[in-house]
């Protein structure tokens, strides 16, 4: 019968057939699952406990897992140490759903789809390409439990190296590029307490999450451009102070062969904090202002002295010529020979420090000329391709916890290393 449906103009609905296979597949899937699952008891675990004790069942209890097939039950012996009377599951152990409904497949299916739209959408996303409902609260618990799971193994990680642990790290990069940025997320009001924003009432609706961009470079293009290479750029990110967010970004490098480089590069776009950490964490690295924020310096100044366009631009294009060459010192000359007063004078100096004290960043003539990004476009891109896109939508106010989670799992996801870590990781 379900091949002769015909929709309201008599012809045959080829979807509503797909649709309805597609239904009756699943069903048939979960029966073959439901069948095979009945003959799991977790006996692949030790029957010693921590205690020395030994595990007797005591009963079993049926759960019911919803997973990429539809729902199944699934009966489980329910085991009691003899001696400290610790509980559990063995089977859910085994089968990866201890302390959930979902199955790790379906769990896969709704961390990614979750770290990648909101979570309403996410829900009907799986659905549409699935055939499975869940609903957004599942999604966002499922996606914030698997996030928090990767942040917490990359704390733990960090930690280690810092303490003085080793990486393994077989990479010699020829060029190494260290980038970090930072960008706002909106979060709820208990989480900016205390701390001022920019707003007319003086009060904070944002926190700022830092992110590093870590990649390699081994060509250039037919006119000497730089290329990154394919697939080499890996994300770190967080909402927490540079003491913390330092060394996380450390020991991401030293995972791409930061030891072992010929060549290590910090782009940043002219904050101290980079620099500082730059100093601490990578010393004898070249650093490197990114070209366009130097140039944008020289056009809000231009803007300050000459009211008139065109005389913006007249003045604006030796300038940068001078800059796009590295011949900063000119440049400085050039900006202490202007005869202006009151404002105007204070903004040529405000500008003149900044050139003085990025001077040696801003050798953009000899980073061109040894084949060198100038530009932080990677990890500017990455601050609104992987966090604003997902985390800074109409409505939308993130706990810390929450924010930091999917921030972890984007990144882990965008690094393409989310597949490795779903093999390693226990139900999450």
């Amino acid at each position: 019968m379900l091949f002769h449906d015909r929709n309201k103009q008599g012809s045959f609905d080829l979807e509503a057939a797909e649709l309805a296979i597609r239904d009756r597949m699943l069903q048939c899937g979960a029966l073959i699952l439901d069948k095979v699952l009945s003959h799991e008891d977790g006996n692949a675990l030790t029957e010693i406990c921590e205690c020395g004790g030994s595990f007797t069942t005591t009963q079993r209890q049926g759960k019911t897992i919803r997973t990429v097939l539809g729902d199944v039950r699934v009966r489980r012996g329910y085991q009691q140490c003899s001696h400290c009377n610790r509980r559990r599951f063995p089977a859910d152990t085994v089968l990866d759903v201890e302390r959930t409904g979902f199955s790790p497949g379906l769990r896969r299916i709704m961390a990614k789809t979750g770290s990648m739209v909101c979570f309403d959408k996410a829900g009907d996303l799986i659905f549409d390409l699935g055939g499975i409902r869940v609903t957004d609260k599942d999604v966002e618990r499922v996606a914030e439990a698997v996030g928090a799971d990767i942040a917490q193994r990359e704390d733990i990680e960090v930690s280690s190296v810092m303490a003085g642990a080793e990486l393994d790290s077989e990479d010699v990069p020829e060029v190494l590029y260290i980038a970090t940025d930072g960008t706002g997320v909106p979060v709820l009001r208990r989480e900016t307490q205390g701390r001022p924003g920019k707003a007319a009432d003086g009060i904070a609706r944002s926190r700022e999450t830092k992110l590093g961009a870590v990649f390699t470079q081994t060509s250039v293009d037919k006119e000497g451009n730089p290329l990154r290479d394919p697939n080499s750029t890996t994300y770190v990110g967080k909402i927490e102070g540079i003491e913390d967010f330092a060394p996380r970004l450390y020991t991401e490098a030293k995972h791409r062969g930061a030891d072992h480089a010929k060549e290590v590069a910090i782009l940043g776009d002219g904050a101290p904090w980079i620099w500082n950490m730059a100093e601490e964490h990578f010393p004898g690295a070249i650093q490197i202002l990114d070209y366009y924020h130097a140039k944008e310096h020289l056009c809000e100044l231009g803007k300050e002295l000459f009211a008139d366009e065109q005389k913006q631009q007249d003045w604006l294009n030796p300038l940068s010529d001078l800059l796009w060459e590295g011949r900063i010192g000119e440049i400085i000359t050039q900006l202490r020979q202007l005869e202006v007063k009151g404002k105007k004078r204070k903004a040529v100096e405000r500008t003149v420090r900044y050139f003085e004290k990025n001077i040696a960043r801003m050798n953009y003539g000899e980073f061109r000329k040894n084949n060198l990004f100038i530009g932080s476009g990677v990890v500017e891109a990455g601050c609104k391709s992987l966090v604003s896109q997902r985390l800074k939508q109409s409505g939308m106010h993130w706990s810390i916890r929450g924010a930091n989670a999917i921030i972890a799992l984007r990144c882990c996801v965008e690094s393409n290393k989310f597949e490795d870590y779903w093999e390693t990781r226990k139900a999450a």
